[in-house]
C-alpha cells in the first residue's frame, strides 16, 4: 500500500477533503438498532415512490449524505432522496465516519468505502453499498 506521504499531492488533498466533508455528515443515534433504522428510514421516505436503482448518482454535496445505523446511506437530493443499502448493515455505524474514495465524477456502488472512528483515526471496517434506489 502507497503511503500518503507518496500520493500525489491532488489526491492527498482529495482523501483529506473526503474525510474532512464526510466526518460531519453522520448523525448519532444512542442504542442503534436495525428495528430502530428502518422506522427512521421509513420517517425519511414516507410519500416517496421508488424508482429505478442506479449504479451510480450525482452526490456533489458531502453534507447531504447520512448513514443509517446498520440499515442504509442516505443521499438527499432535494426532490429525490437515494438510499443504499450495504451487504453488511451492521457495518453502518454513525459513530464512525465513512471515507469514500470515488473512481469519478459520481458516487458509485463501486467506490471503495471504509469506517473510521470517529475519535481515534483507525479504520473500523470497510462498506459494500449496492444500487442507489431514488425516492421522489
Amino acid at each position: 500500500m502507497t503511503s500518503p506521504a507518496k500520493l500525489p499531492l491532488a489526491t492527498a488533498i482529495a482523501s483529506s477533503l473526503a474525510v474532512v466533508a464526510v466526518s460531519g455528515c453522520a448523525t448519532s443515534t444512542i442504542g442503534a438498532s436495525p428495528e430502530r433504522g428502518e422506522a427512521r428510514l421509513a420517517e425519511m421516505l414516507a410519500g416517496r415512490t421508488a424508482g429505478e436503482p442506479q449504479s451510480c448518482i450525482s452526490a456533489f454535496a458531502a453534507n447531504r449524505l447520512t448513514v443509517i445505523d446498520e440499515t442504509a446511506v442516505v443521499y438527499d437530493a432535494g426532490d429525490t432522496i437515494y438510499v443504499a443499502r450495504p451487504d453488511n448493515p451492521r457495518s453502518l455505524d454513525s459513530q464512525d465516519v465513512l471515507v469514500i474514495e470515488r473512481t469519478g465524477g459520481q458516487l458509485c456502488k463501486q467506490d471503495f468505502v471504509r469506517t473510521v472512528d470517529r475519535t481515534l483515526g483507525f479504520t473500523t471496517g470497510v462498506v459494500f453499498l449496492d444500487d442507489f434506489v431514488p425516492y421522489r
